[in-house]
């Protein structure tokens, strides 16, 4: 399974070459990777559809670091969405893009990469594994969306996709590590199996709905999805309609067995899942471009989707597994389509297409039949899936039971009234707008959106086929009762109440659709400021605001106040930390050697004083002092080695600082008034500031030393190996012989201290004979020798 991930990533990085002599090539060449995946996993349905298929390559042995996959009836069918849709619009794409297409080199690339990230996300049994693949799908959907970034629109939804799904999904990575650490293991399918308990797992489960809930567009994350559709066709057909927001409910599809009792799993994917079936699909019946309304529609289905995968019931499940194979194979195609309209009629807005469907008959059949099984149409896919969705819910009766039954018939109405409207506004003759007179369109565009939507169709005639790859799936769920255990997908049920929802949807479905003009006029009656779109705006306009005002009041190009935000940091985050979890060690002495009181005395003496003096060259030696006396405070308590490495650099420090302050006025204070002191409010807040850092430091020096319980193994093996070296100081042994490169760094960097002092006292002496020589050529050479 990693060979056939890293397959797709090592082809595309080949094929911006190819794509550059023929895009059809490249085209050609990235959609035979993904169709071999479809064939892999066509050549392992049994095991997928049985135990499932493992692979297991460790990562990191040290750190227990590990990439897992397995293959299993939920991977098989997103297999068929990601490797069979993909090799499709890839070869979609071959016709589409044009010879004057500037991003077509980069797309045929990007795609692939794509479908590789998006195929290690769906095998992915490792929550860390799918985590890196997750990423590395939300920076493959940025580049695609935002194409060559020379149209805003482009770079904004770009922008907004990525900021949406990667803020989710660092919540979700922090979600990931508590979820892991409560279950001692982060394998999916452990996890699934013995599920965490406690508020730390709880926690995590939130948070990891969080990435989910971004990924896959949940209100009220969804309008990204609507504005990548800024992006050319043949992606949005990919990565919003067959793979990438699905990306989320596979997740959800993945965790469920082990967390769909718990009430904080199902409670917000069911409400907000069936929230955000409602908006998208109320949306897609106000939209006038056809990828728009799509758009919506995805969004919409999406919602449903959740709703099914987050039920916890076994025949939901089985709607769930139907639904996803039958929401790709009727979505992609009608992207599809919208390209193809749009490539004939160079348009996409409902009230300018006219008549296509007597000009384009063949087209016409194909979108209907994607349609109607969007719809619910009996003998395609998605009735099947929706009719188990209704039974499901229905069956399970209670308050739950119902009013997630009667917002799925909702939901399922406006699902009929926004496809019908999508077939009238491609296809219809409308009164008062001429006919269009279009193109016909390329083979190589109408055949694989023919295959996309009769495949809905087949599988629809077939109902054993799809049952067989949603009954593995469902099993992980427990039947309550003979029904759900003997529950399959069939075309007929009987006269039953599920069957009574499908026909009520469809009749007020298409009876919304012939009211649409009063549609349209309650829509603007409601119409209100506050939308989710609006949400985000204010949010980053906000961030930005406040990014400005702190940044204003930091970087103001003062070092005091940049020393003050540091030490304000330290104490914000370490100091927090010392307090609640720092233990003092037992039996401290506050005195080793009588010699430390004095060196003591002087270091204390010399920092009060700086306090106090008004000329930089005094406050320089008294650093420098401070320096010393903690360099003999190192000599006193054994290490030679370091207080020789303290004085150099102190001396360094002090001649630097003596040539510095040449260039400067001789007391502290502005230019106008030397020797000003600040007022005294400021004097008291330093003073607060630098006490308290200065007591962290010394509380945290001490509770540091006594926090190691054991002796670290590496000293026993110092001390015994230093005699080998030819030394009898284990110090020195560390510095010359075990850690000799991190010396001669240091001592690298001592040169480097020393020839910038060399270089500052060159410069000062050749600029004050310059100036007593009046800088001539000869006295330029003189000074430089």
């Amino acid at each position: 399974m990693l060979a056939l991930v890293v397959a797709h990533l090592a082809v595309a990085a080949l094929l911006p070459p190819v794509s550059r002599r023929s895009r059809r090539a490249a085209f050609g060449i990235a959609a035979v990777l993904p169709a071999a995946a479809l064939v892999w996993g066509f050549a392992h349905t049994g095991a997928a559809l049985g135990p499932g298929l493992e692979e297991t390559v460790t990562w990191s042995e040290a750190l227990d670091l590990e990439l897992g996959f397995r293959l299993d009836a939920l991977g098989l069918v997103m297999i068929v969405l990601v490797g069979g849709l993909g090799a499709l619009i890839l070869a979609y794409s071959a016709w589409y893009f044009g010879k004057d297409s500037r991003d077509a080199p980069r797309n045929s690339a990007l795609l692939l990469a794509f479908a590789g990230a998006m195929l290690g996300l769906v095998l992915a049994d490792d929550l860390l594994t799918l985590y890196v693949f997750w990423e590395l799908t939300s920076i493959a959907s940025f580049l695609l969306v935002g194409q060559g970034g020379l149209h805003r629109a482009n770079r904004r939804a770009a922008v907004q996709a990525l900021l949406v799904t990667v803020l989710g999904g660092l919540a979700m990575l922090l979600g990931i590590v508590f979820v892991g650490e409560s279950a001692g293991t982060y394998r999916i399918s452990a996890i699934v199996a013995a599920p965490p308990t406690g508020g730390l797992a709880a926690t995590g489960v939130a948070l990891i709905l969080v990435g989910a809930l971004t990924k896959s567009a949940q209100a009220p994350f969804h309008p990204w999805l609507p504005a990548a559709m800024a992006a050319p066709t043949p992606v949005s057909a990919y990565l919003h309609a067959a793979s990438m927001v699905k990306a989320g409910v596979v997740l959800v599809g993945r965790l469920s067995p082990g967390f769909a009792d718990r009430a904080e799993w199902w409670v917000p994917i069911a409400v907000l899942g069936l929230v955000t079936m409602l908006i998208g699909g109320w949306r897609a019946l106000q939209e006038t471009d056809l990828k728009r309304l799509l758009a919506f529609g995805t969004v919409s289905q999406l919602g449903f989707l959740m709703v099914l995968f987050g039920s916890g019931d076994r025949i939901g499940e089985v709607a769930a597994l139907t639904m996803l194979l039958a929401h790709g194979l009727f979505k992609a195609p009608l992207f599809m389509v919208v390209g193809i309209v749009d490539k004939v009629t160079g348009t996409r807005e409902v009230g300018a297409l006219s008549g296509l469907g007597r000009a384009l008959p063949g087209l016409a059949v194909a979108s209907v039949l994607a349609a109607a099984s969007m719809a619910g149409v009996p003998f395609l896919l998605g009735f099947l899936g929706k009719e188990a969705a209704f039974e499901a819910f229905v069956h399970q009766g209670g308050p739950r039971g119902w009013v997630l039954a009667l917002g799925l018939l909702a939901g399922s109405i406006l699902t009929v009234a926004y496809s019908a409207r999508f077939l009238w506004g491609a296809f219809a003759v409308k009164p008062g707008v001429e006919a269009l007179d279009p193109k016909q369109p390329a083979p190589g565009l109408l055949a694989p959106t023919w295959l996309a939507a009769v495949a809905g169709l087949v599988l629809g005639c077939v109902p054993p086929l799809v049952d067989a790859l949603a009954q593995p799936y469902a099993a992980a769920y427990p039947a309550t009762d003979a029904t759900e255990a003997d529950y399959h997908l069939a075309l007929w049920h009987g006269l039953s109440l599920p069957l009574l929802f499908s026909v009520v949807a469809l009749a007020a479905g298409l009876a919304l659709h012939l009211g649409r003009d009063r549609v349209t006029g309650l829509h603007r009656t409601l119409r209100h400021p506050l939308s989710a779109q609006r949400g985000y705006e204010i949010a980053v306009a906000g961030l930005e605001r406040a990014a400005t005002q702190v940044t204003g009041r930091v970087q103001v190009g003062s070092l005091p106040v940049y020393l003050g935000v540091l030490l304000c940091t330290v104490l914000a985050l370490p100091g927090v930390a010392l307090v609640t979890g720092g233990t003092w060690p037992r039996g401290q002495s506050w005195v080793s050697s009588l010699l430390q009181l004095p060196l003591g005395l002087i270091v204390v003496v010399a920092a009060l004083a700086l306090t106090r003096v008004r000329r930089r060259f005094t406050a320089v030696l008294l650093v420098g002092a401070i320096g010393y006396g903690i360099g003999g405070l190192f000599v006193v308590d054994g290490a030679p080695d370091l207080a020789l490495a303290q004085f150099l650099v102190e001396t360094l420090t002090l001649v630097a600082f003596v040539f510095v302050l040449r260039r400067l006025p001789a007391h502290f204070g502005s230019a106008t008034e030397p020797g000003a002191r600040p007022g005294r409010g400021v004097q008291l807040r330093k003073a607060a500031l630098a006490t308290v850092a200065g007591v962290f430091v010394a509380i945290a020096g001490v509770v540091l030393t006594g926090a190691r319980q054991q002796p670290p193994a590496a000293s026993g093996e110092f001390v015994a190996r230093a005699p080998e070296a030819g030394a009898d100081n284990v110090i020195a042994a560390i510095l010359v012989d075990f850690r000799a490169l991190d010396t001669v760094g240091e001592i690298t960097v001592l040169l480097i201290a020393a020839a910038g002092t060399a270089s500052l006292v060159l410069a000062t002496r050749f600029d004050g004979k310059r100036r007593a020589g009046g800088g001539t050529p000869e006295h330029e050479r003189e000074v430089l020798g």
